[in-house]
């Protein structure tokens, strides 16, 4: 099952308490969703639950199917949006699958057709970038 512990000092618990800014594209009960700061296409967003967990191995069923529900929603409005061909939804657990912050989230990125998308962590966006994608995306949802 888990292969370490769920830290509750973690980056996105942070940024969920308002301890750290970032530039939302939706929040209710369930989780936060947030533009990601080193996108990997433009558009790129990450939805984070309000409740802990590690990652997919231990987070609780009924938070988990909540939370999906949450994850297409956005999807939908991320694809219409940034008039993406398709939408790649990612999420990792553990190290060896490249999970970076233990506590589960979803990648939601745009993808076209003939355009290859940046490396995960490589380039990151300015503010106003991040800002001015978000506010589109959130007023699509």
């Amino acid at each position: 099952m888990m292969t370490g512990r769920y830290d509750p000092n973690n980056i996105f618990t942070k940024i969920i308490s308002g301890d750290i800014p970032s530039h939302n594209v939706y929040e209710d009960e369930i989780c936060i969703s947030i533009m990601d700061i080193m996108p990997e296409s433009k558009g790129h967003v990450l939805v984070i639950p309000k409740a802990g967990a590690r990652n997919l191995i231990d987070v609780d069923p009924a938070d988990l199917a909540e939370l999906i529900k949450r994850v297409q929603k956005i999807a939908v409005a991320v694809k219409k949006t940034m008039h993406a061909d398709g939408i790649l939804l990612r999420q990792s657990s553990e190290e060896v699958a490249g999970q970076t912050v233990y506590h589960l989230h979803f990648h939601i990125i745009p993808c076209y057709a003939g355009k290859q998308n940046n490396k995960h962590v490589t380039n990151a966006t300015m503010n106003e970038e991040l800002a001015e994608t978000a506010a589109l995306i959130k007023a699509a949802i």
